[in-house]
């Protein structure tokens, strides 16, 4: 199935894009259908139910705080990071939902965390449930964050997806199948995936939109190099990012240089943005906010390292690698999945890491199996990467995990187009693999902080 782009690359609120982005905005559609049947002046009080994972590791992933964020009725693109929201609500317990209908509302009541019970849809389960004032039920939905920020209604979940499949030109379930569309047609992957979402919205749209995206994920990038301090949630975790550059722009100025100097801007880069997603700055998930940092430093490198090997200039280098990596994702999700409570952080990281590889190998001129390659090389080595978050906080071992991705996604694209393309292992048998490796995790390493270094790193 296809996957828009833009359903893919979607702004959001960090720490996470299943456990931040998802709820706020299963929140916000639930209050929509509240209006939409025209109930929502009837509404007295909500109770929230979270499951699962959600309910294991929703406090240190800001799912309490999303949850509240999407019944108000905020949005990720115009959201202020300034405002005090949780503070005036834990002061006043009154909320107003969609902005406009106030309820009492406590969050230590009213956001009930079901932590032994995982939903058999998914274990990212979330319950609304609304109630007039004499307590009648007005609307009981139940919903679930998939992955990658998307939202699933129960009874969406035998397509997995919240929408009818996109009408384009060019449809593919598998990466063959996606390969022979572009060799009968004589297209490269990414004019493939433009072509399908210029079928979606005109063509200055999708170019601006994509430009748009890259600026949001850069300006991660900057804001997380200057930004110093502690980051939330209570590990005491310091921002590495700041420290990083100066030494590296000392080290340059002093023209104290080494051959691998590369990597340490590399780490630095995705350092910057992990480090603004676990503060829940502004981020765009790519494939997840977990795996965000992957993408933008990836893209930084060949724009400041590489752009000189790409017959591309950099605008168009940016869109193909977007572009590029869009489609590698859509096979993801299309035959495995990008959640992390569901399979890993192969599932997120590992992703992400495909993807970044595909996206670099088309912008340095890469053949369509060169391509394939790259993707295949760069999931093969995150297979049985578990999901083990320290205190449930998308910061040990996520951000260092983020660096090293980004530098695997780099040789990865590097591996492959030192070869002619040809390969044993192609990339529809590792999303395969992925996907059964991930279901066959225990649930203790599915982003529950239940196992791994959720529990040994604090205690040994």
């Amino acid at each position: 199935m296809y996957y828009s782009l833009f359903e893919i690359f979607s702004v959001g609120i960090g720490p996470s894009s299943s456990h931040t982005v998802g709820p706020m905005r299963a929140a916000d559609r639930y209050v929509e259908n509240l209006e939409k049947q025209g109930i929502l002046e009837k509404v007295a009080s909500i109770k929230v139910y979270l499951y699962g994972s959600l309910a294991l590791t929703g406090e240190g992933h800001g799912t309490l705080n999303a949850v509240v964020y999407g019944l108000m009725g905020l949005k990720a693109e115009t959201f202020d990071a300034d405002a005090d929201y949780i503070g005036q609500l834990r002061e006043t317990h009154r909320l107003a939902l969609d902005a406009k209908h106030l309820i009492e509302f406590d969050m230590d009541k009213n956001i009930i965390l079901e932590k032994e019970t995982f939903l058999p849809e998914h274990s990212n389960g979330m319950r609304f449930c609304a109630y007039d004032e004499n307590g009648n039920s007005l609307l009981d939905e139940v919903y679930f964050s998939v992955g990658g920020g998307t939202v699933v209604r129960k009874d969406e979940m035998d397509n997995r997806v919240a929408h009818k499949p996109y009408e384009v030109p060019y449809k593919f379930d598998t990466c063959k199948e996606m390969m022979e569309i572009c060799r009968q047609n004589n297209l490269t992957i990414a004019e493939l995936v433009l072509c399908n979402e210029e079928t979606l919205r005109s063509e200055k749209e999708v170019r601006t939109g994509i430009v748009n995206l890259v600026k949001i994920m850069q300006d991660a990038v900057t804001r997380g190099i200057n930004a110093k301090g502690i980051l939330p949630g209570g590990l005491g975790l310091h921002r590495r990012a700041p420290e990083m550059y100066q030494c590296l722009e000392k080290k340059f100025f002093e023209n104290d240089v080494d051959a691998l100097m590369v990597v340490d801007w590399v780490n630095l880069w995705a350092f910057a943005v992990s480090e603004e997603n676990a503060a829940g700055g502004k981020i765009v998930t790519a494939p997840t906010m977990g795996s965000a940092g992957i993408m933008p430093a990836v893209m930084r490198y060949y724009q400041r390292f590489a752009l000189s090997k790409s017959p591309y200039e950099k605008e168009k280098a940016d869109i193909i690698f977007m572009a590029t990596a869009s489609a590698i994702c859509s096979l993801y999700r299309t035959n495995a999945s990008i959640s992390g409570a569901e399979v890993g952080c192969q599932g997120e990281v590992g992703v992400a890491c495909s993807m970044a590889a595909a996206g670099l190998t088309a912008v340095l001129g890469g053949t369509l199996s060169q391509i394939e390659n790259a993707a295949e090389i760069a999931m093969e080595h995150n297979l049985g990467l578990t999901c083990d978050p320290v205190k449930g906080l998308v910061q040990i071992p996520c951000i260092e995990r983020n660096a090293m991705a980004a530098i695997k996604a780099i040789n990865a694209s590097r591996l492959a187009m030192r070869g002619t393309g040809q390969h044993m292992v192609s990339l529809d048998s590792i999303i395969k693999t992925m996907y059964e490796t991930g279901l066959n995790l225990s649930n203790k390493y599915k982003e529950t902080s239940l196992a791994g270094l959720a529990v040994n790193v604090l205690t040994c």
